[in-house]
């Protein structure tokens, strides 16, 4: 393919983390059980929400969901498994498409779960706000058309972006210091600056982070206030237990995405850019069912009785 003369870059080369074999290999068996974990932690709470009744309950379900949405994160996306291949590989290239696929998907997938998380938030405050109208307001049919219509919307946001980058012409280098196909290294390798992408980018990102931000601070603003009013010592703190889990994966989560993509080529350092991407895509699904498992004891419960069942069937 070739445009006004011009070579036209038909594969990316992404750098990872360029350092020595044994380095590599050290490194790709931390991402290995990094992501075996995710996988197994995740996995153990969708089974745990799925096969205990007592967790068929709006809550759970969104947490089931949320999980779930970790486990296709880190399949689809970063770091793995494509950075596990790129470490044992010599090349680690990447097509054109796949590169822009892989962009799509890990926009789609982290947008998914910014608007998840709000609506998790407006699940606690009706139940802390509203409890006498709580079950009838978010009731399970209702709870996963909100669902289904984050999922929607979120793979909805980029594809227009995405079509415009994909149309700048590439024409070398094809280097991207990165370990995935993210928007300020791939803005950067066009032969033509685009700041109008770019600028369109960084507002698109800041707008669907602060506007569910801002959903969440507001939801908790008001649950505050209302847990501040329960007379009882016991009844603040099982109201704050409800919520210090979403709490903490909402800082872990927004506090890094902040970082990153408010302004997706402000400048960061790669190897900053990196390390933040890192965290959110890897570390953050990899320690999120902890804190929902070991702060819940409903989910710890579940968690037990399937633990008890596959060790009775393994003894069998």
């Amino acid at each position: 393919m070739n445009r006004s003369g011009v070579s036209i870059v038909t594969e990316f080369i992404l750098l990872s983390f360029p350092c020595s074999r044994e380095v590599q290999l050290i490194l790709f068996m931390l991402f290995l059980v990094s992501y075996i974990l995710t996988l197994m932690g995740n996995g153990a709470i969708v089974c745990a929400v799925k096969l205990d009744r007592r967790l068929h309950t709006p809550m759970y379900v969104l947490l089931a969901n949320f999980a779930f949405l970790e486990i296709c994160y880190v399949n689809t996306t970063i770091p793995v498994p494509s950075s596990l291949k790129n470490f044992l590989s010599e090349t680690k290239t990447i097509s054109f498409m796949a590169c822009f696929f892989q962009f799509y998907f890990f926009f789609s997938m982290g947008t998914t779960e910014t608007f998840l998380l709000p609506l998790m938030a407006f699940d606690r405050y009706l139940a802390i706000c509203q409890p006498l109208h709580y079950p009838v307001i978010m009731n399970n049919h209702l709870c996963m058309n909100l669902v289904a219509l984050c999922w929607v919307t979120a793979f909805l946001c980029y594809p227009i972006p995405i079509y415009f980058i994909t149309q700048l012409p590439f024409c070398g280098p094809n280097t991207i210091d990165h370990f995935v196909c993210d928007p300020g290294p791939l803005l950067a390798l066009s032969c033509i600056p685009a700041p109008g992408i770019e600028l369109a980018c960084s507002i698109l990102s800041s707008l669907i982070i602060f506007i569910t931000l801002f959903f969440i601070l507001g939801s908790y603003i008001l649950v505050l206030r209302a847990v501040l009013r329960v007379s009882s010592a016991a009844g603040r703190r099982k109201a704050f237990s409800t919520c210090g889990s979403h709490l903490a994966v909402v800082s872990l989560f927004y506090g890094t995405l902040m970082v990153m993509y408010i302004s997706p080529t402000s400048g960061n350092p790669g190897g900053i850019q990196k390390i933040v991407t890192l965290f959110y895509s890897s570390v953050t699904p990899l320690i999120n069912p902890l804190i929902y498992s070991l702060r819940n004891k409903d989910m710890k419960a579940a968690l037990r009785k399937i633990h008890m069942c596959t060790g009775i069937s393994q003894s069998k």
